[in-house]
């Protein structure tokens, strides 16, 4: 199973940084006996190898070299790739610089690499051959996608940083065979890739007769992209390590 890690932001919000806004210090981990800062991209990484992922693509942009240094060849138990976006062009443009590398029988996860959620396994709650979109309540569903689901969890709309979103579960990850990965390409290709963010491109999918879940199994989110984001996730984290056990991909490649 692949997992894509779209990282070619610029990370305006938090900047300026010395250093691409994934790798940003928040928590530590321990590596062997010695405890470490952790890059804020490593959970996520953790999160995708937990739900199943073997490989990863980081895509990046031109300048961001110093993503390729941190985690070379492999991270936990998957061995990374690399794709470039060239410039900046949404996040639809990010996910799909992949598809190259995923075959229609394979499975991808998404993530964004500038976040912290928990539990850490929530991806495993996502379904085989369907898209899936792994959800989390929050108090201002307007700054993010909130998803609509009906009775049985089928999402019935995506709204994008909304003003007036009518849910307060925001979508956090998803997953998908490669073959609908590759029927989402077409259709943003035939809508001229005009949709920057994946909420519309999913919309007008839906409407041509796609189908996809809503999975609510996610308890907390944060979005480590603003200083406040970054606050929160520190306390998130302390939270966290008092009521959670270590997860089983604590295990890092000792080249990362």
């Amino acid at each position: 199973m692949w997992g894509v890690i779209p990282a070619a932001g610029q990370g305006s919000r938090i900047q300026p940084l010395a250093f691409s806004k994934e790798l940003l210090p928040v928590g530590s981990r321990l590596d062997g006996e010695r405890e470490r800062p952790r890059a804020v991209s490593e959970y996520l990484v953790e999160r995708l190898v937990l739900g199943g992922a073997d490989k990863l693509c980081f895509v990046i942009s031109p300048g961001k070299s110093d993503i390729l240094e941190y985690y070379g060849g492999g991270a936990f138990a998957a061995t990374v790739f690399y794709s470039v976006q060239p410039e900046p062009a949404g996040l639809c443009d990010a996910v799909f610089r992949a598809l190259p590398l995923i075959a229609p029988d394979e499975h991808v996860l998404v993530g964004l690499p500038d976040t912290i959620w928990f539990p850490a396994d929530a991806l495993t709650h996502l379904p085989e051959g369907e898209l899936s979109f792994l959800l989390f309540p929050v108090q201002r569903p307007e700054l993010f996608d909130a998803v609509v689901l009906d009775d049985r969890d089928r999402v019935l709309q995506i709204q994008v940083k909304s003003p007036q979103a009518s849910s307060r579960w925001i979508w956090g990850a998803f997953k998908m065979p490669g073959s609908i990965l590759r029927e989402l390409h077409a259709l943003w290709e035939a809508r001229n890739r005009r949709d920057e963010y994946v909420g519309t491109l999913v919309n007008a999918w839906l409407e041509e007769g796609g189908r996809a879940r809503g999975v609510p199994a996610g308890h907390s989110y944060v979005d480590v992209g603003t200083v406040r984001g970054y606050r929160e996730a520190v306390l998130l984290l302390g939270d966290e390590t008092l009521t959670t056990p270590p997860p089983v991909a604590e295990v890092v490649n000792p080249d990362l």
